[in-house]
Parts: C-alpha cells; structure tokens; sequence
C-alpha cells in the first residue's frame, strides 16, 4: 500500500474500504455486499435518465432510458464486483451516463452471484437477457454487452460461448478494467500494489474461490478467456489504467484478441484507480472515457450498418 494517499473519489473510497477490510478481517459475504453498494458514491447523477426496476429474460435489474435514447439500441451492462459482489444499483448511474452518452436504452442485469451461483451461472443470466431481447424484437447487433472488471469477463465469455454454439451475439463488445485471469498470476498485481487502493492478490483468490466453487477450472476458456479461442469475435473495446493492480489482465486480453484477428481498441488511461469510469459527472478524466467509449460505440455501429445494408 502506498504512503501517498488517493486524490480522485475512487481512490478515497477505495481507501476507506481498505481500512475496514483490515480491520475486519473476517468480515462476512452479506457484509462486504452493503459495502460495495457503496460504489455509486462515486458518480454524479447523469441529467435526463430515468430508471425502472424490471427483469428481463427472468433476470432482474435496472431499466435504464436516457430521454432522448433509440430504444431499439441496448446496452447489456454487466456489473463487476468479482462475481460476488456489487449490484444494478451499484453500476446504474455509470450506467446512466454511457447510455445518455451511446443514445442507447441500457440494462443493469444483477446476475446471480457466487458461491451462492458459481459460474457459469453468470453466463447463463446473461445469454437470457440477450436471448429475450432479441425475442423481443432487437436485432442482435443493436446489443453491446458493456462489463467492467469482473462483468468484462462475463462479457467477453457470454460472447464466446455463442459464437461457439452458433447463437446470436453482439457485433461489439465494451470492456472497462477487465479482470479475465481466474488464475491470479498478473504481475502488476505487485507492481502497480502501491498506486492500486483496491485490488490484493489475496481478495482476488477469495472471489476466483467463490466464483469457481461448482468445480470448474482456472483455465477454462469461458471462465479464463486468456485461455479462450477469440477466432470470429466481434469488434472489442477494453480500457484500463496503468496504475492498476489487474493492468496486466487488459494487456493480456489486447494480446490474445488481437492475434486472432479480432479488431480490438486498447484505450490505456494513466494513473487512475480500477474501474475509473465509475467517476463519470464528478471527474473529468471519467468523462473523457465516457465520451470516447460512446464515439467507439457509435463508430461501431456505423459500420456495422453499412456492412448489413
């Protein structure tokens, strides 16, 4: 941990969570889940969003509709929290400011959780909202699954094990602050260990534990995507920050794509926390990668578009 204390409201969360966690060592799941409802006391409100509680596809979640969204666009928001923790609440005003920024409707779906749920449980809840949105009308490529750091990996992995069954799946992928290595061996998990004020290699294992608890592998392609044959993905987005403790995942995920032909975008921020988009309407650098998610998105969507016309 650092000597130098944070200075962006992340950071300052992030800290004060850390000195609970290790003053309450043996602090219980239920707990450490009020806790990280804390996460939305980093974003401002975004103006001209509304919200519902709804489930779709018997997922529940938030309904999130900026006024002036096509709501024929979805974004399929999957929340990160290590597959046990956070919630729609948690992500929905994050949420809020992508969508307002994409044009699009989004959903925050709250996936079951582990140990309760183990993967590929996940998988299962996000492949039914997909399904029960094109069900209801919108066409798979107006869906764009969005996760960050745990919920990227669900992400990238839903998409993946469609493209591998010959389902419908999104023609792009928004990943923020990917955690994607159920094997817990990223090296800037030290290095970056004094500017990160979150992530320990300890916390780690504990939810790679709850997460793969039914008794799947650490290499399983679709529970490790560094494992996982990306031939035939869609267009992919990650950004991450090099100050943080899982850079190295972001890294190796660009690296893995990429090889396989996969048209990826690797947007590296400098020196912010985990998740750092979570800061949207309070600090600016949030905003810059709001604002350059929703022109990739929209970029995207362009494309695509021509290419089906």
């Amino acid at each position: 941990m650092s000597h130098h204390g944070p200075t962006d409201p992340l950071g300052q969360i992030y800290a004060e969570w850390t000195v609970e966690f290790a003053a309450h060592p043996e602090m219980s799941l239920p707990l450490m889940r009020w806790v990280f409802e804390d996460w939305q006391r980093a974003t401002a409100e975004p103006e001209g969003v509304t919200y519902r509680s709804t489930e779709i596809g018997g997922v529940p979640g938030i309904l999130v509709h900026p006024l002036d969204a096509d709501p024929t666009q979805v974004l399929l928001v999957l929340h990160g929290g290590g597959f046990a923790l956070g919630s729609s609440a948690s992500h929905r005003k994050m949420a809020g400011h992508l969508a307002k920024a994409c044009g699009a409707d989004a959903f925050v779906a709250d996936f079951r959780l582990a140990p309760e749920h183990p993967f590929p449980a996940q998988l299962d809840d996000a492949s039914s909202v997909f399904a029960a949105l094109v069900a209801s009308g919108i066409a798979p490529r107006d869906i764009t699954p969005v996760g960050d750091s745990a919920g990227a990996s669900i992400a990238i992995a839903t998409t993946l094990r469609q493209i591998d069954r010959g389902e419908d799946h999104a023609a792009q992928v928004i990943t923020i602050s990917p955690w994607v290595d159920m094997e817990n061996s990223g090296e800037t998990i030290e290095t970056n260990d004094a500017t990160d004020f979150l992530i320990a290699r300890e916390g780690l294992q504990g939810n790679i534990d709850r997460y793969l608890s039914g008794g799947a592998s650490a290499t399983d392609p679709l529970a490790n995507p560094l494992y996982a044959d990306f031939s035939g993905f869609p267009r992919l987005y990650i950004t991450a920050s090099d100050a943080e403790s899982l850079y190295a995942d972001a890294v190796r995920l660009d690296e893995r794509a990429r090889s396989a032909g996969v048209d990826v975008t690797f947007d590296v921020a400098h020196g912010h926390q985990h998740v750092f988009p979570l800061q949207a309407g309070i600090l600016p650098a949030a905003d810059d990668a709001i604002d350059t998610i929703a022109a990739w998105y929209r970029a995207g969507r362009t494309s695509t578009t021509s290419a089906s016309a």
